[in-house]
């Protein structure tokens, strides 16, 4: 097994001269610190994600200098976030940006400098990662040191799934361990222990999600539309939903009645919004598929009209949607006066199975929220 020996010189002055007095020190010439490396295993099967994980001082950084540079992300505080995405076409600096778990259309267009410590975070993780070179190693250090913990796991899932998916690798250090079972590494590597621990064929799927969801008033929408796309007010005839996570309020949901398809008994998605910090997990597409699934147990008809990357690709993969005679095609004009986006976007139809597991939801009226309809799914 080697090592990486780490010898400094001490310059001395009073201060030192104190420490070598009063602590005992030995050597008053240098400091010297060796941390074992054996990563040779790695070259033996095919990984996407590692980890090395320690307490501080064990030695992280400097292991991780070893498979290259680390990675930096440089960022033009005067650009919109998205347009310093700059070597890739719009398109995909959308999906990349989603793919990430930073699908909040509104952060796209504002300056780096302005966004929360969580938005910041994913905004380095998707550059470093999109601008890597095939088949080089990303390479990250203090992983997910600076944001809230609820936020570290999001963010690790959502990155896990992309890096799988483009089949990229990457290298994180980290102190944190409650990110393992929501990143799924190959392999993971402790200072410590001085080894390489596979993970390969031990790896499990990432924990369950529970959320509790909520009939709940008008006025909540204040709560979450400055982080959704459209700007005009929810119309009023919505039925509204919050969803809890944690004790923390994170999503709504706005269903409208949409007679203009011939059958009052339909209803289309006016807005979904989970907060940015808890994107990446799969928590909207899940809930609302859930809430489709009661609407059709009702005997409703649920439609969506979106440009969301983020959502129109997972219904364009999930076998619960279909599309309409309209997707990818431009809305013609609304006789209704309701605003149309004139843009190709993406049309489907649930096809999904229904649920009887708690319709009631659906009937309920909202006075009040958190005291009526609570029904609390857990997501896989």
């Amino acid at each position: 097994m080697g090592s990486i020996k780490l010898k400094t010189e001490i310059l001395n002055d009073e201060y030192t001269e104190y420490v070598f007095d009063n602590f005992d020190i030995q050597n008053r010439d240098n400091t010297s610190v060796e941390i074992p490396m054996n990563f040779s295993e790695c070259r033996t099967f095919d990984w996407n994600i590692g980890v090395i994980y320690g307490g501080s001082g064990t030695g992280k950084t400097t292991l991780l200098k070893e498979f290259g540079d680390l990675a930096k992300a440089n960022f033009d505080g005067k650009k919109a976030l998205i347009s310093n995405f700059d070597w890739l076409d719009p398109k995909s600096a959308t999906f990349l940006l989603t793919a990430m778990g930073l699908g909040s259309i509104p952060t796209w267009l504002r300056p780096f400098h302005t966004l929360s410590n969580g938005e910041q975070y994913r905004a380095e993780l998707a550059y470093k990662v999109g601008v890597a070179k095939p088949g080089s190693v990303v390479l990250i250090d203090e992983y997910t040191s600076v944001v809230d913990r609820d936020v570290a796991k999001s963010m690790s899932n959502a990155l896990q799934k992309y890096i799988r998916r483009e089949n990229k690798r990457i290298i994180l250090a980290s102190c944190h361990f409650d990110i393992m079972e929501w990143l799924q590494p190959d392999w993971t590597y402790s200072p410590t222990k001085g080894r390489v621990e596979r993970h390969a064929l031990l790896r499990q799927s990432r924990p369950d999600i529970a959320v509790s969801i909520f009939r709940c008033r008008y006025e909540t929408w204040n709560l979450f539309k400055q982080h959704h796309y459209l700007t005009e007010e929810l119309n009023k005839c919505a039925e509204t939903f919050i969803v809890e996570f944690n004790g923390q309020y994170i999503g709504f949901f706005g269903i409208l009645p949409f007679p203009g398809v011939g059958d009052p008994k339909t209803r289309r998605l006016s807005r979904m919004v989970i907060l940015p910090d808890f994107q990446g997990l799969g928590i909207g597409t899940k809930v609302f598929n859930y809430l489709c699934s009661l609407y059709k147990a009702e005997g409703h008809i649920m439609y969506v009209r979106t440009v969301s990357p983020g959502l129109g690709k997972f219904m364009e993969k999930n076998d619960n949607w279909q599309a309409t005679s309209s997707n990818g095609k431009i809305p013609p004009d609304d006789t209704s006066g309701r605003k149309i986006m004139k843009r190709p976007g993406y049309s489907y139809k649930y096809i999904g199975v229904s649920s009887e597991d708690d319709t009631k939801i659906i009937r309920m009226n909202a006075s009040a929220w958190k005291d009526v309809g609570q029904n609390q799914i857990t997501m896989f």
